[in-house]
């Protein structure tokens, strides 16, 4: 009964379905930083403290890189990208972005124009943008950082 009712109740949700008139805000900036898992990667710490946000490195970006086959990607800093665009110009950035592994960037294409506003307007009154995350390392090189290998194992023919 329970698997059944969650099953229908996904299948119904589309994003035409979800409200395009909710209010722009910080407040609802931070409440979808954290569902949408911003802070999961992008703030040092969060899973660490069991999802405590410390606002000192809230969405600064990982020393942490992810490693596999595509080389070594590290979680950018958040605010360092808000501050050099404007709130209007944000929107669509998040809208058409793409990025390397594991960066889920295809869930921003879903976000509704209000949660796409409220996200930035959160990401901004954080404050100083902080330093950049370590840059990219190509396949084959070894990074300078500490990084998780995130790649499957070989997998049978």
């Amino acid at each position: 009964m329970f698997k059944t009712a969650l099953i229908i109740a996904a299948a119904t949700i589309s994003t035409g379905a979800i409200a395009q008139d909710a209010e722009v805000s910080v407040a609802n900036g931070e409440r979808i930083s954290i569902i949408g898992g911003c802070h999961d990667c992008h703030s040092t710490n969060y899973a660490e403290t069991g999802g405590k946000i410390d606002p000192a490195t809230a969405l600064k970006g990982n020393p942490v890189g992810y490693s596999g086959p595509w080389g070594t990607n590290y979680a950018v800093n958040l605010r360092l990208v808000v501050a050099s665009k404007s709130e209007d110009e944000w929107v669509p950035y998040i809208k058409t972005l793409q990025a390397g592994p594991p960066m889920p960037w295809f869930n921003l294409h879903v976000f509704t124009e209000a949660e796409s506003r409220s996200l930035y307007q959160y990401i901004k009154s954080l404050g100083d943008p902080g330093d950049p995350a370590p840059e990219r390392v190509p396949p084959g090189q070894t990074p300078k950082t500490p990084y998780i290998v995130f790649a499957p194992p070989v997998m049978p023919q």
